[in-house]
């Protein structure tokens, strides 16, 4: 199966007045295909930039998926950038048009004339019947390659690529191969000592390892290609076996799993009860145990820094308040360029306060001390296993 490559166009989209969701969605689309997606390009309504664009795209990927640009206003210019980067004329199909007055009529409404414009084609494009909007899709064959547009609404767009592009694609040039990904979720750990211990799994072609570091947790991807998915799940539980053994019980879950509810299952198996207090978190440890259910006894909102109860008095008093078996309490010192997460356990058969200062950006300080707190939770449960 040939690569893919992603062209959305709108200006819009690099003025950051939208957020792009349809890469991401084509992405996982292409994926679940069997087809690799090496390249993504985003570029404005500019048809000299568009063809610009479309000629570099075919130049590498054999499978170019363009969204955006396909409406009826002066500004969409899609089909022109298009038809200017393969050397084709526009083509005005008489058939579409009535479609697109068709679609109108549902509505009691008449297009304007520069809806036309959604009834022009470059030359031999094939039509995608878009019957949730007004701009139909098209297929167009170039050589060996094949470009295809759908508008930049999303659920117009998931149509089209469902329904007519992926259809043709695997008609075209065959099944595509099974790609399956795993995560594996860590904390406690940063990115640097985990590639130390995996840095020989991430150079492999295939399967393949790739890190991405977030505040106070680091995410390794495993995925694997082959030509079936009993194929597929084999390589990957064969990798995910090693990373485990390399890794430990640094990892704390995987997929969809979160760190509070892999903390409050640890709770639940010792049939114990979590409360939480906090200040300066805004609510972030609170939140996340809320959504999540299970041993969470409760949690408060202490008053700002500097007023009230020392931190670890503040939590014995809660315990007995709710009551509850343990309580965590985390308190974030913000200063310029940097915070300090002071944390107390209550409940523990041993004493348990940390104090930990942070230096990174300060928009992800909440995640981070969120995720440390967690992240020290659970290895004192896990301590207190052992």
């Amino acid at each position: 199966m040939p690569s893919a490559e992603v062209l959305t166009i709108g200006t819009e989209l690099l003025l950051g007045e939208i957020v792009d969701t349809n890469t991401q969605y084509l992405a996982r689309q292409l994926r679940e295909a069997g087809i690799d997606l090496y390249y993504t390009t985003t570029v404005g309504d500019n048809e000299g930039r568009i063809a610009e664009a479309v000629r570099h795209a075919l130049g590498r990927s054999q499978i170019l998926l363009c969204t955006g640009g396909l409406g009826p206003t002066v500004d969409d210019v899609t089909r022109e950038g298009i038809a200017l980067a393969l050397g084709r004329e526009l083509v005005f199909h008489e058939e579409l048009w009535q479609q697109i007055q068709e679609r109108f009529a549902r509505f009691k409404r008449k297009p304007s004339e520069n809806n036309k414009r959604q009834a022009h084609l470059p030359r031999g494009a094939q039509a995608i019947e878009n019957p949730l909007g007004t701009a139909p899709g098209f297929l167009l064959e170039h050589g060996e390659g094949l470009v295809a547009a759908m508008p930049g609404v999303p659920s117009e767009m998931s149509y089209i690529l469902e329904n007519g592009i992926l259809p043709y694609v695997r008609q075209r040039f065959g099944k595509g191969a099974v790609i399956r990904t795993r995560l594996l979720h860590i904390a406690g750990i940063g990115e640097s000592l985990i590639d130390e211990k995996i840095a020989d799994l991430e150079r492999q072609s295939n399967p393949t390892v790739g890190l991405a570091a977030h505040a106070g947790t680091v995410d390794v991807r495993l995925t694997a290609k082959a030509e079936d998915v009993e194929q597929a799940a084999r390589m990957l539980a064969d990798l995910e076996a090693q990373v485990r053994q390399r890794l430990g019980d640094w990892i704390y879950g995987a997929d969809g799993e979160s760190l509070a509810g892999t903390v409050l299952v640890q709770l639940a198996t010792r049939q114990q009860t979590l409360a939480v207090i906090e200040r300066g978190l805004g609510g972030t440890l609170i939140q996340a145990f809320s959504e999540q259910g299970l041993a969470f006894a409760g949690g408060k909102l202490l008053q700002s820094e500097g007023a009230g109860k020392p931190l670890k008095e503040e939590a014995a008093s809660y315990a007995l308040e709710l009551p509850a078996d343990l309580v965590l309490g985390a308190e974030l010192h913000s200063r310029p360029f940097a915070q300090q997460l002071d944390l107390v356990i209550v409940g523990l058969e041993r004493e348990s306060s940390f104090s930990m200062a942070y230096g990174g950006s300060p928009q992800q300080a909440l995640d981070w001390a969120a995720n440390l707190a967690l992240s020290v939770l659970r290895r004192e449960l896990l301590r207190g296993k052992d």
